[in-house]
């Protein structure tokens, strides 16, 4: 995990450090569904950020973590955590999306959504 330390994680899902193995599965995949969603990399700070554009992987508008992608990160890890069975919401397109909250958080962060 990158945008999401394991002490914020386990603070987040009232975990203990016993789960801290699945606590890093499941931050790398929120911080990764928050990446796809918004089309754009996230960094940790501005010297990471600098650092991947130096070697030309900083991808096309990247940029630094913030608090409202943070908090997105937080709730994608959160409904991972207590939601360890696929959730079944009617349609497969449907049960593929993210939490709303974590949706409403990120949306104005978007980028690359074509016309």
């Amino acid at each position: 995990m990158d945008l999401i330390t394991i002490e914020e994680a386990r603070a987040h899902c009232r975990a203990d450090s016993d789960d801290d193995a699945m606590l890093e599965v499941y931050g790398a995949a929120a911080e990764e569904s928050v990446q796809n969603f918004l089309n754009r990399r996230v960094f940790k700070d501005s010297d990471a950020l600098a650092a991947a554009v130096l070697d030309d992987s900083a991808g096309d508008d990247p940029m630094v973590v913030t608090p409202v992608v943070k908090a997105a990160a937080l709730l994608i890890l959160g409904h991972l955590y207590r939601n360890r069975e696929e959730v079944v919401m009617g349609d497969s397109a449907a049960a593929a999306q993210l939490p709303v909250g974590a949706t409403t958080l990120l949306w104005p962060h978007r980028v690359g959504l074509g016309v």
